[in-house]
């Protein structure tokens, strides 16, 4: 048994916390206000934070997004309330060009400045709460009024659907892992267990087709956070966690190569 059946009631905890914490910590994944200092030369704990995601997601995929995210935990505050499924797919795209335009501005504004020159990982946090900072209560309430209407008409997880872009520096990072394929946490499924319960789709905070991805044996997919919502929900055991120890092409052609050699050279 591979079950948690706290998991999911400790996830929620932990990501709706996030979202009651947003009015201090919305500085460091405001790109509104990383892009602010930006045109000033100045690197912010903000930015920091992005990297860091970014480079997260190449072994832990969207993790960020199913348990910490606090844009995440208003939606799934959304979803307990009103259990909207999830209106359409057809936006898909919408976020790819919100990424273009944010991160495209924060790249301008960090060559039009002539590169980051200082740093200062408490921008916008002089009093404390950075809510409180000049211009921080618009900075705030900017981004949950965005994420309440694209949850609230789309319904669930409709904003990280349609318009989130630090979803799109995910999925980026994701992709580029499945290419090289090097180690990371990922889910596995055992389709000959599966009895067409549908209960994995159903779970899905991500609304995917869960139970189709089993029979069709591409669990793998970027646009999972993995949350454990379908491993949980799942009454035979068909899907789990597991750590990825393949090896990328590029190493396993070395091995290879390197058994090549030995064997030519010493004869075993």
């Amino acid at each position: 048994m591979n079950k948690s059946p706290n998991r999911q009631r400790i996830r929620l905890s932990i990501i709706i916390l996030s979202f009651f914490l947003y009015p201090i910590t919305f500085a460091y994944i405001s790109c509104p206000i990383i892009t602010e200092a930006a045109y000033q030369g100045i690197l912010t704990g903000g930015l920091i934070v992005f990297v860091l995601l970014f480079f997260s997601s190449l072994i832990f995929g969207r993790f960020w997004c199913g348990y910490l995210c606090p844009s995440g935990g208003l939606q799934e505050i959304y979803h307990l309330v009103f259990k909207r499924k999830l209106l359409t797919r057809k936006l898909y795209w919408v976020k790819y060009f919100i990424f273009l335009g944010i991160y495209g501005t924060l790249f301008y504004a960090i060559w039009s400045v002539g590169g980051l020159k200082t740093v200062d990982l408490w921008y916008r946090t002089d009093n404390g709460i950075s809510i409180t900072a000049v211009g921080g209560l618009a900075s705030f309430l900017g981004p949950v009024i965005v994420i309440s209407i694209f949850a609230l008409i789309l319904g669930k997880r409709g904003f990280c659907h349609t318009f989130c872009p630090i979803a799109v520096m995910l999925i980026l990072g994701r992709k580029a892992r499945n290419l090289v394929r090097w180690p990371a946490l990922q889910l596995r499924a055992d389709r000959d267990k599966c009895i067409d319960c549908y209960k994995c789709s159903e779970g899905c905070p991500m609304s995917l087709d869960v139970n189709r991805m089993v029979h069709e044996g591409k669990i793998e997919q970027a646009d999972c956070i993995l949350c454990g919502a379908c491993v949980d929900t799942c009454p035979k055991d068909v899907i789990s966690y597991m750590w990825s120890e393949r090896l990328p092409r590029q190493t396993e052609y070395l091995v290879k190569l390197r058994k090549n050699i030995r064997s030519w050279l010493f004869g075993h």
